[in-house]
């Protein structure tokens, strides 16, 4: 029974060091450079009265994963700040985190992606920053939300394609459909 466990935990970390060599071989040499960029640069709301109104919306959707309401609001300032800065809409950002990690920022995936939004390791060393802990809300909003960006932009917009691209599943439209169904069910704000 040990040694079937054992050669199960091997068999994973070899699929995990097959995969991020694979995935780090076919690296975008503008997102890598985007990362770089963002990751090294340091209130995103204009007005007071649209923060707040923003924040406590957001935090009383937000309060079946997070109980600690200073922490819903922590989480929600910087996922606001973060994707203000790449330009990325808050609730796009907020809907990714739903599905990738149901708002734990200690999730790991099967293949090795960390933190609220899931970002593969391999991206420390791509930006030469190895000691970056993705497991640290601003630093993986920080990634996440530019790498986001980045599909976005790259593919003009269409977000089933740039979200496929997000999730490693280009040319398959189950991940964009989940995002875009948290999107809409829970966080979409509507502006009328």
């Amino acid at each position: 029974m040990a040694r079937s466990r054992l050669r199960s935990i091997i068999t994973t970390i070899v699929a995990m060091m097959l995969t991020t060599s694979a995935i780090s071989q076919t690296i975008d040499p503008e997102l890598r450079a985007a990362l770089k960029q963002n990751v090294n640069e340091s209130s995103s709301f204009e007005d007071r009265f649209d923060a707040e109104v923003w924040l406590v919306d957001m935090s009383g959707r937000m309060s079946r994963y997070i109980k600690d309401p200073q922490q819903r609001l922590e989480l929600l300032r910087k996922v606001h700040r973060e994707a203000t800065k790449a330009g990325v809409e808050p609730e796009l950002v907020l809907s990714v985190i739903h599905i990738e990690s149901h708002f734990d920022r200690f999730a790991i995936s099967r293949v090795g992606a960390q933190g609220l939004m899931q970002v593969m390791p391999f991206w420390k060393s791509e930006i030469g920053r190895p000691t970056d802990n993705l497991t640290n809300v601003d630093t993986n909003l920080r990634y996440g939300c530019t790498i986001l960006k980045h599909y976005i932009d790259r593919e003009k917009g269409d977000l089933i394609r740039a979200l496929a691209r997000y999730n490693g599943s280009l040319g398959k439209t189950w991940y964009p459909e989940k995002v875009l169904t948290a999107w809409e069910k829970y966080w979409f704000v509507n502006n009328i």
